[in-house]
């Protein structure tokens, strides 16, 4: 392999939102040389991540998660009320962190704090070399993957991962194909003051057009993702801050008292993407270019950081090589449950948000009351919810310690 000054690494990031600056971060911190290729992350973005426990975990491990603590709230509860009006209403339902013996679900980042700590962090590693640019051609061969670059240089490596987001060029040129659809849903995002404390409590309203959520930051103020159809998104948008504020404590019923919206408004539209392989071709992909869905239970960049963390221990156990097929293949199959199950569920519970037929209301209501009722079963989604994997082992361990007694 070319050594570092030649532009050979054994790592090609394309794409400088969260997902791709945790991977060259992790990459890094594996032991590879790695060559993160992306325009400066944006430091306005007015959004927030909700990060689980173990999201939180690998922050940790990585050296930034204590930079962030100061700006970030933890979520001690997820409720969630039916605010449909429809014939068959589900009953609200409250999942907490002290359940399953955590102090939090995990924490609230504001997205702007985020992307600021992870790009110093990348600027200190002197394993990552950053190009401000972005990727003008790919051409991946069976021993490499080789990138020219807009500014004309060309970075050379075993292994490239698309971190380049739900339209990614990196995924393009790999030739894998999508299963894609737009959704008549936009979401519109904002933060705002309120007059009664949140408790580090997180709502979710169920509406007929999809989640109005409201998750905690520090002090009394929250962010929140109100999705609505793609009009009404825009009506939202163009109100001016007292009409909108109003609008947003009407749709909470006055929980939080008084609301005051914060400029810089924004609107996003919904879609929904799962690609038929998640590598192929030297090409891994994580975050959006792996998966996209409507943003509901604080998936995304939690899923992203899973799939950061499965190809770190795929580079490891086929470092001589991590960008062949067999590591490929390998990363495919060890992506592919978690993913294609979390798609589902999130696509499923947003179609019986919208669905107006009774046996989508009646299966939803029944769900939701029998997580209310009974909390055994409430345990096994809430550590579902932080980790693939941990209800059933944590159910497994119970029954085991009740036949012992």
């Amino acid at each position: 392999m070319p050594d570092h000054n030649e532009q050979g690494f054994h790592v090609i990031v394309a794409g400088t939102g969260p997902a791709g600056l945790i991977a060259a971060l992790a990459l890094a911190h594996a032991g590879l040389s790695v060559a993160l290729v992306g325009p400066p992350t944006s430091r306005t973005d007015r959004r927030t991540t909700a990060l689980m426990v173990p999201a939180l975990a690998e922050l940790e491990r990585l050296g930034v998660l204590d930079r962030l603590l100061t700006v970030a709230a933890p979520l001690r509860a997820m409720r969630i009320v039916d605010a449909t009006d429809r014939l068959v209403r589900s009953p609200t339902v409250t999942f907490h962190a002290s359940e399953i013996g955590e102090p939090h679900f995990g924490l609230n980042i504001p997205n702007a704090e985020l992307n600021a700590t992870l790009e110093d962090a990348v600027a200190e590693n002197t394993a990552i070399r950053r190009f401000t640019t972005l990727v003008h051609r790919w051409a991946l061969g069976p021993g490499s993957a080789i990138a020219t670059l807009h500014d004309g240089a060309t970075v050379t490596a075993q292994l490239a991962v698309a971190a380049d987001g739900r339209s990614s060029p990196t995924r393009e040129a790999a030739g894998i194909r999508t299963l894609a659809r737009s959704r008549r849903q936009s979401a519109v995002v904002l933060t705002f003051t309120h007059e009664r404390s949140h408790g580090f409590i997180s709502t979710e309203f169920h509406t007929p057009w999809g989640p109005f959520t409201q998750v905690p930051l520090p002090g009394n103020r929250s962010s929140l993702v109100w999705v609505a159809t793609p009009d009404e998104a825009e009506r939202l948008a163009a109100l001016d801050t007292d009409a909108l504020s109003q609008a947003v404590e009407t749709r909470m019923d006055s929980m939080l008292g008084k609301v005051e919206v914060e400029p810089g408004v924004q609107v996003y539209p919904l879609s929904f993407s799962l690609p038929v392989r998640f590598g192929r071709n030297r090409v891994a992909l994580v975050g959006e270019a792996a998966h996209v869905f409507p943003p509901i239970g604080a998936q995304g960049l939690n899923l992203g950081i899973r799939d950061v963390t499965t190809l770190v221990e795929i580079a490891r156990r086929y470092g001589a090589d991590p960008g062949s097929p067999t590591a490929l293949a390998a990363y495919d199959a060890a992506r592919r449950p978690d993913i294609v199950a979390r798609t589902g569920a999130v696509s499923l519970l947003n179609r019986s948000l919208l669905s107006d037929l009774l046996p989508a209301q009646f299966a939803r209501s029944a769900g939701l009351a029998a997580l209310g009722a009974f909390g055994p079963l409430r345990g096994f989604f809430m550590r579902e919810g932080l980790a693939p994997g941990s209800g059933l082992r944590a159910l497994a361990s119970t029954v085991r310690e009740q036949i012992r007694r």
